[in-house]
């Protein structure tokens, strides 16, 4: 493979590590960014919500040497603490193994920490304030707008990568230009608003550290992340529209008599809850899936601009992440036709990320609806107790999204169906988990593991 120019486009959480992945073999690379460098310029996070890193995006990171340096910046999460609306507690753990953790992590630390990374390579240029706006197929030129100077800018390039995330200008120019490109985008009826609990005078958390705090209240739900300066972002997932949504929070009572009502202990907790939810912005869930990925060999887009996906599974960047990863292990195995390379990357992902894209809508409704469930957990009990006994055969479906990065996606969802009929007809008329006729258990096991 000759020496190549490839141009990377967005600078998010995908793109850095994209040319990070490029770099370290041997490709000179140009990573351009929207925003100023976050690192010297102080970006609020306002439609951010917290990322949490899992195996599947730490594999990532090892092969490229950063996994130390992200932990640096991690709370490890073991479990769920849900919140009734009379401010009971309930603990429901992750994983019953030990290291069956999840890892919070704020997104602009680590996204500063990937740049810091990036900028350790000589061949590897960045350039900020650099909006794309456009990608020439025919002329292989990128147009930017340059967000400093106000002016327009062109690059002609070799092979392009868009990294650009879910309005991705590299994948527009694709829905144009290529022949039966599908392309799917969808929106949730419900939207989300970043709010805060900050930390306490001595720096310390407020409401107990270590855990991944969810109030589901049916059709919505408040969800709160650690941060390690002692405060929670916050994140409120509500309708746009009905009788409790962002249409009817229309003034500052509104919002106080709502958060009173249905978030009881949160509420006396978050000091700026009225200027922080008109303030911030309110955020879209959407999930994006498109075929090809890719433009021959001239251009892919990876990350969100391929597979944009709802949070509810924490995966969006681990997904990313592992695009990296399979893309690292293609240039690995010594292929040299960037078309072959960029076509059994798209091949091996999209069946994966489509599959976490279902499953990830599916979580929101297990989140707000059913984690308070007594079905729900009495199932969670169960499907730990069959890992117990039958650790080859069964592992549940969380686990294995989580905890499995050798478990592709779409294998997990394949299984965790199965599974889920399983644990229905184990717990139909049970109450704890020692009631589970067990000898039905392994017959059930056993069948469903061939």
């Amino acid at each position: 493979m000759t020496k190549q120019t490839i141009h990377v486009v967005g600078g998010g959480l995908v793109g850095p590590l994209t040319a990070i992945f490029l770099a370290r073999h041997g490709f000179d690379v140009e990573l351009y960014e929207r925003r100023h460098d976050m690192r010297k310029v102080d970006i609020s996070a306002g439609k951010s919500i917290n990322l949490v890193v899992t195996p599947r995006g730490l594999v990532a990171l090892d092969k490229v040497g950063l996994q130390e340096k992200i932990m640096e910046l991690a709370i490890p999460l073991d479990g769920r603490m849900l919140h009734d609306v009379k401010g009971e507690e309930t603990y429901v753990p992750y994983g019953h193994k030990e290291g069956e953790v999840i890892n919070a992590v704020s997104r602009g630390l680590l996204n500063q920490r990937l740049l810091e990374a990036a900028d350790e390579y000589e061949n590897l240029n960045i350039h900020f304030q650099r909006h794309c706006t456009d990608y020439d197929v025919n002329t292989r030129t990128l147009t930017f707008r340059n967000e400093e100077t106000d002016t327009e800018e062109k690059v002609e390039t070799e092979i392009v990568i868009g990294t650009d995330g879910a309005f991705s200008a590299i994948r527009k120019t694709m829905l144009e230009n290529v022949t039966n490109f599908d392309y799917a985008q969808s929106f949730q009826k419900h939207g989300y608003k970043e709010l805060v609990i900050p930390a306490s005078a001595d720096g310390s958390h407020l409401i107990k550290n270590g855990v991944f705090h969810i109030w589901p209240r049916g059709n919505y739900m408040l969800i709160g992340i650690p941060n390690l300066d002692g405060s929670f972002t916050c994140t409120l997932f509500l309708p746009y529209a009905g009788e409790k949504s962002f249409e009817t929070l229309k003034t500052k009572d509104d919002v106080d008599n709502f958060f009173n009502e249905t978030f009881p202990d949160a509420t006396p907790l978050m000091p700026t809850l009225t200027n922080d939810f008109f303030d911030n912005p309110t955020g879209a869930l959407a999930t994006v899936k498109c075929s090809p990925w890719n433009i021959g060999g001239q251009a892919m887009v990876l990350g969100d601009a391929a597979h944009a996906i709802v949070p509810f599974y924490g995966q969006g960047m681990n997904c990313g992440f592992e695009d990296c990863t399979a893309l690292g292990d293609l240039l690995e195995s010594g292929e040299k036709d960037w078309n072959v390379i960029f076509t059994k990357l798209g091949a091996l992902r999209k069946p994966n990320t489509d599959a976490i894209a279902d499953m990830a809508i599916e979580n929101f409704t297990e989140m707000r609806d059913t984690t308070a469930d007594p079905k729900f957990q009495l199932k969670k009990q169960v499907g730990f107790e069959l890992e117990n006994r039958f650790p080859e055969q069964f592992i549940p479906r969380y686990s294995m999204v989580m905890f499995h990065p050798e478990i592709p996606f779409a294998e997990a969802r394949r299984l965790s169906e199965i599974q889920e009929t399983m644990l229905d007809d184990l717990c139909a008329n049970i109450n704890a988990p020692d009631e589970v006729d067990w000898d039905k258990a392994e017959k059930l096991v056993k069948k469903i593991s061939g």
